[in-house]
């Protein structure tokens, strides 16, 4: 993909992707919870399933792009990383949840992961 003339590299490409289609992934999974309480689950689901499209139509060509260049661990990995950086502030600013010293240690053993599926 090139944008203003540039050359985006792949790892960038598949971060970036991963990234926005995260962020419609914890709305779509966690934000009824907040803001549909008082509804039946079904029409949660519903909600949170047309949410869930829009993460799908970035996390599908993300995923795409990044296989040429990652294998599949790498991507699954690469997700776990993506998925806590976009949850600890939805929880802390958007749930209004305090910060737990918890998600430093998944943190760390997420790193672990990250170490031993990206070495050479």
């Amino acid at each position: 993909m090139t944008v203003f003339g540039q050359h985006i590299p792949v790892l960038w490409q598949t971060v970036t992707l991963l990234a926005l289609s995260n962020v419609f992934m914890t709305f779509a999974w966690y934000a009824h919870l907040k803001n549909l309480n008082d509804k039946p689950w079904w029409i949660a689901a519903l909600v949170s399933w047309g949410i869930a499209l829009f993460e799908y139509l970035l996390q599908v060509p993300a995923n795409r792009i990044g296989n040429t260049e990652l294998d599949l661990g790498q991507l699954k990995i690469l997700q776990e990383v993506i998925t806590l950086v976009v949850f600890v502030p939805f929880v802390i600013f958007y749930m209004n949840q305090p910060l737990k010293l918890d998600y430093l240690w998944a943190a760390l053993c997420i790193l672990g992961a990250v170490y031993f599926v990206f070495r050479a």
